[in-house]
């Protein structure tokens, strides 16, 4: 099978039950965000600035908890901000699998060998040994964390850690290979980490999946690369969506960025030209996503938004009417299903309803859709079946020979001759700024270099002093 049968009954029997019930309207997956911090600025994300007068703002976990039972959806997402920075994230994980959900922990994996440690430290025994000579072999611990480790004492035993389980991944956010991820991401050596972070949970016997956003300037020779070099680490699952300008983010375009939306985002013709080869990377790869929604995203059909099955809850309530738009929050999910508007947005045989939903192809707004059969067409009951019944894809074997390392792991990171400029006045002297002229310049590409937009503010500052440097 695609996915565990486990996970895919659960999903198909929700379903099938409130087919049976003829429930108007009813949750697949929650979107729990417990808070907005993180650690990172990424450059299209607009959740740190849609929400800055309440980034120390947190649901109690209670809440979060409550919010589940309300809802029923089968799956929680547990995304942000970033949720490994929730103090109580142990908790509430081991609250959600308490009540029978399929969790994913979307993580920007900075935090995830931390958390894993903790797990190793909890459940120390000889067994965790050999897991842990294997992890000291493949440098993904030091010597000192395996003391560490070894050592726990009773109060690192007794700590409420999250364990792996067949209900729970890891959603590891990549948006391409090195330099492009590190780029989108704003700071260097964020893929490496991410990358040491799977290759962790994968030893230890974590199930992994990856969520990627696609952006204009994204490659699509890249994309197909980063899933064959994720496929070869046996990563289980992978998300992808085209990236959308939702207001937040377009205005921190704009206002942070100094960058045009439209320079950055996709619009509908463009996410058809990017996902052109959707199905036959579902074929290679073990891609999230209704065979219907993938015909969507390749231009083969229209469908219409179902925004309601995929809620969203956080500090301020039940946020409507979707994950990227907010016209209001609700205290309670009931109240939200009832007093929303549904039928103001989305698009409808391609004419936009809201101005704001015309280029929205987002999988949040329109993969339940296929699953739900919205737009149904004859035979697709058989293509849903068929995607998750088949046998899994296989594990692609030269996925080691995808150069996934092309940016700060090689010392050619988007901010590296920058930097060299500063040690090296000689340098400073000839220019060294090729590394940002050649984002603005036409040029060929040859598939080893990503492409995307990142926050100005750091580079600048360097250029700023190789030109002081110039001039003195």
């Amino acid at each position: 099978m695609r996915f565990p049968l486990a996970l895919t009954a659960k999903i198909a029997g929700h379903i099938i039950k409130h087919k049976l019930r003829k429930t108007p309207k009813f949750a697949m997956v929650l979107q729990l965000e417990p808070l907005h911090t993180c650690n990172l600025t990424c450059t299209g994300c607009g959740r740190i600035r849609e929400y800055s007068t309440s980034l120390k703002d947190m649901v109690p976990l209670e809440k979060c908890l409550q919010a589940a039972m309300d809802c029923d959806a089968p799956m929680v997402s547990i995304c942000g901000g970033e949720p490994l920075i929730y103090p109580k994230i142990e908790e509430l994980f081991a609250g959600l699998l308490e009540q029978k959900r399929i969790i994913y922990i979307c993580t920007n994996g900075m935090f995830m060998r931390k958390k894993m440690r903790d797990y190793m430290a909890a459940d120390y025994s000889r067994g965790m040994e050999t897991k842990l000579q294997a992890l000291l072999k493949a440098e993904l611990v030091t010597e000192k964390e395996a003391e560490v480790i070894r050592k726990s004492d009773a109060a690192a035993r007794s700590k409420v850690v999250i364990r792996p389980s067949q209900w729970m991944y890891w959603n590891v956010h990549v948006d391409g290979l090195e330099f492009t991820h590190d780029l989108i991401v704003e700071r260097e050596g964020v893929f490496k980490e991410c990358i040491e972070a799977i290759k962790m949970a994968k030893i230890l016997g974590y199930q992994t999946a990856t969520n990627t956003t696609v952006y204009k300037e994204t490659e699509v020779q890249e994309i197909e690369d980063m899933f064959k070099f994720l496929s070869s680490l046996d990563v289980d699952a992978h998300t992808i969506s085209p990236g959308y300008e939702y207001d937040a983010a377009k205005k921190d375009m704009v206002k942070r960025l100094g960058k045009q939306p439209e320079d950055f985002f996709l619009t509908r013709k463009m996410t058809r030209q990017k996902f052109a080869r959707i199905q036959e990377w579902s074929k290679a790869f073990t891609i999230i996503g209704t065979p219907m929604y993938q015909e969507f995203l390749a231009g083969k059909r229209e469908m219409t938004c179902t925004p309601w099955a995929i809620p969203t809850f956080n500090v301020k309530g039940w946020k409507a009417p979707c994950y990227l738009m907010t016209d209001g929050h609700y205290d309670g999910y009931q109240e939200m299903l009832s007093k929303v508007q549904w039928e103001k947005y989305g698009v409808v045989d391609g004419v936009a309803r809201d101005p704001r939903c015309e280029h929205c192809m987002v999988h949040c707004g329109y993969d339940p859709s296929g699953a739900l059969g919205t737009n149904y067409q004859r035979g697709d009951n058989w293509k849903n079946f068929k995607y998750n019944f088949w046998p899994k894809p296989p594990r692609y074997e030269r996925g080691h020979e995808v150069k996934a390392f092309n940016g700060f792991s090689i010392g050619k990171g988007h901010l590296a001759e920058a930097k060299a400029a500063i040690n090296n006045p000689r340098a400073a002297m000839n220019g060294a700024q090729s590394v940002f002229q050649h984002r603005e310049e036409p040029h060929e590409h040859n598939g080893s270099e990503g492409c995307g937009s990142g926050d100005k503010s750091q580079r600048d500052e360097l250029l700023a002093k190789i030109t002081a440097r110039k001039d003195a």
